[in-house]
């Protein structure tokens, strides 16, 4: 792991991306949160943003909370999606293709988190693995091509969660039909999430392709609503509380480590990125370790192969 102060004292800040005019990003989850801080930076700095979210009424309101805060002039959008059902990513992204014809980074932003109850998507599958690791490996395989003919990134947002519950994928449960617990389900979807990008980072070194550039980062603990839409009424109360205090930053701040991934130039693949401060809560963003059990191979490359037959598609890199 480099010097997490790799960017100064300050850490990564938006002040050192250039002018992204001509560049296009497509996020998903942008109503709220660090997908609304992400997308309204990069729109600032004249880049095309393509939205990706699964409330369209929602949507409209933050494309004008945006052109009433930076102007009728910049270049936004929204693409309905529901990622935790395959169908409705498949036609998202059919209608990116159509649509955009270059993507500089995805950035996979959009989560579920801490369901209290097991629920199960229309395609069989436990909502937060099924939302936050299955949609999107859909996404990035139908989505791959272009990003490759751009020679643009992935960029997938992950949790520090990665690093709690089992530290593995429970292949002989993937729906906790036994014992559900909405925390430990919620780490395990973020662990699947993690491990796809340095798989997929594997896979593109082993086919001698470098134009593609995949990074995984995470946001701290920051002020959004991810909680509050899906969490339970006990971790939905002490998380109102936490956000009071200094342990917690803002949206805006917890938006930066996945804009560092989207543009920083030479960043290093390998590295885990985020707030570096006590716990990588909060602080300047850099470099975070990431422990050994993220980048187990026989599991990642077993997780891959249960994620294609899932998705009933291969990800050909």
């Amino acid at each position: 792991m480099k010097n997490n102060q790799q960017f100064g004292r300050q850490g990564w800040t938006p002040e050192r991306m250039g002018d992204q005019t001509g560049k296009t990003f497509v996020i998903t989850g942008s109503t709220s949160g660090t997908g609304f801080e992400a997308a309204k930076i990069l729109l600032s700095k004249g880049a095309k943003v393509v939205m990706l979210n699964r409330n369209p009424k929602k949507s409209e309101g933050v494309i004008s909370t945006y052109k009433s805060e930076l102007g009728n002039n910049i270049d936004v959008s929204n693409i309905t999606v529901d990622l935790g059902k395959l169908a409705s990513v498949r036609k998202a992204a059919e209608e990116v293709l159509k649509i955009v014809p270059r993507i500089d980074a995805l950035m996979l932003n959009a989560a579920i988190a801490q369901v209290p109850k097991q629920v199960i998507t229309e395609d069989g599958f436990e909502s937060q693995l099924g939302t936050n690791h299955y949609g999107n490996f859909l996404l990035q395989a139908i989505l791959f091509p272009l990003i490759e003919k751009s020679k643009g990134r992935i960029v997938t947002v992950g949790s520090m969660g990665y690093n709690l519950g089992l530290k593995t994928i429970k292949f002989d449960d993937l729906n906790w039909d036994k014992n559900y617990n909405g925390n430990a389900a919620y780490s395990q979807s973020k662990l699947a999430q993690i491990m796809t990008v340095y798989e997929l980072q594997d896979r593109l070194e082993e086919a001698g392709k470098s134009d593609v550039k995949v990074y995984a980062c995470h946001p701290g603990a920051s002020r959004t609503s991810l909680i509050r839409t899906s969490g339970g009424l006990m971790t939905r109360f002490i998380w109102q509380i936490m956000k009071l205090s200094p342990m917690v930053q803002s949206a805006v701040k917890g938006a930066y480590p996945e804009l560092m991934c989207a543009t920083e130039p030479d960043l290093d693949q390998a590295g885990f990125y985020g707030p570096t401060g006590r716990n990588y809560w909060t602080g300047p963003v850099g470099e975070c370790k990431l422990e050994p059990h993220a980048k187990d191979k026989p599991v990642m490359e077993r997780l891959w192969e249960v994620s294609e037959n899932a998705i009933g598609q291969k990800f050909e890199v």
